[in-house]
């Protein structure tokens, strides 16, 4: 089952440093910013239903060694290892792993989701809170964010300060060579006339993501999925050793080869949103319309079995 998380308020900091931009310096604390709400698998033998877990072995060996005795070591080229620990590393790069160097200051709209990551709360530390409050109400009044690098866990990360409400929260981003090229997918050019869509079939799509368009509010938004994966393991501990699966939803037709007429559907998409508003205001009197007919058909039934 999903393992329940603390909030960022009660987690222990994961790092701690400073803010550094020009000759200004906001000490900070690092918190993680997300709570992970997924379905925990355990590993089982299928034969005993005995956990299976991770085993920390030396390979040369093939015993088992406890995880005191395993340092991190950087292979060289004639197969030696040099052995770094988290402390030397501090030590030989004191400034660089303590803080979060801005360097440059720009609009959150020129930074794409492709390079998003993970964001993560900072927290002002002692006495800090008034230049903390400053660097945030500056940003937030010339409606910018910042580009910074800081060191994490013996990874350096390209990263976003943001203001955001109170917070300054701080979202790391990939670095431009770890997102790869499309040049080596099949897909299909822009501009190529054979998958061109028709000026009638683009005003319709125009039309129906205008329908669709509204403010962004991720409270609308929840994790179904997990959700319905916890109601099915609840059906089958009522049901028993012996439940099957059976499907709880139907199933999507994506192996057609039918040619598909996008006019036609499109059509119907526009249709169909536009009968939204009014079909969700009916469906509780065609619920209860159901029901009713439901009552009166059971009632006339028992009315027949008792004059017979």
């Amino acid at each position: 089952m999903a393992r329940k998380k603390k909030s960022a308020s009660a987690t222990r900091a994961i790092w701690k440093g400073a803010i550094s931009f020009g000759l200004v310096h906001v000490p900070v604390a690092l918190h993680s910013a997300t709570q992970e709400q997924d379905i925990d698998f355990d590993w089982l033998d299928k034969r005993t239903m005995d956990r299976v877990g991770y085993r920390r072995i030396n390979k040369r060996t093939g015993k088992e060694i406890d995880k005191d005795h395993i340092v991190k070591g950087v292979k060289l080229e004639d197969d030696d290892y040099v052995v770094l620990s988290d402390d030397e590393i501090k030590a030989a790069y004191p400034k660089r792993t303590r803080t979060i160097a801005i360097e440059t200051f720009t609009k959150a709209t020129e930074v794409s989701f492709f390079y998003a990551e993970k964001p993560y709360y900072l927290v002002p530390e002692e006495k800090a809170e008034r230049v903390y409050v400053l660097l945030r109400e500056a940003m937030g009044k010339a409606g910018v964010i910042g580009i910074a690098r800081f060191v994490l866990h013996n990874k350096e990360h390209l990263a976003a300060l943001i203001p955001a409400g109170p917070a300054l929260m701080l979202g790391t981003l990939r670095w431009a060579d770890e997102l790869r090229s499309p040049d080596g997918l099949d897909l299909p050019k822009q501009g190529a006339s054979a998958v061109s869509p028709k000026p009638t079939e683009l005003q319709m799509a125009q039309q129906l993501i205008k329908q669709m368009t509204s403010r962004w509010d991720p409270t609308q938004y929840k994790d179904d999925f997990t959700s319905a994966i916890r109601a099915l393991i609840d059906k089958k501990v009522e049901a028993g050793d012996k439940a099957t699966v059976e499907p709880l939803e139907e199933a999507p037709d994506i192996g057609s080869s039918n040619v598909i007429d996008l006019s036609d559907l499109l059509r119907q998409s526009l249709g169909s949103k536009g009968k939204g508003a009014k079909s969700k205001a009916a469906a509780p009197a065609k619920k209860a319309a159901k029901k009713t007919a439901a009552k009166k058909s059971a009632g006339r039934a028992a009315a027949k079995k008792k004059a017979a």
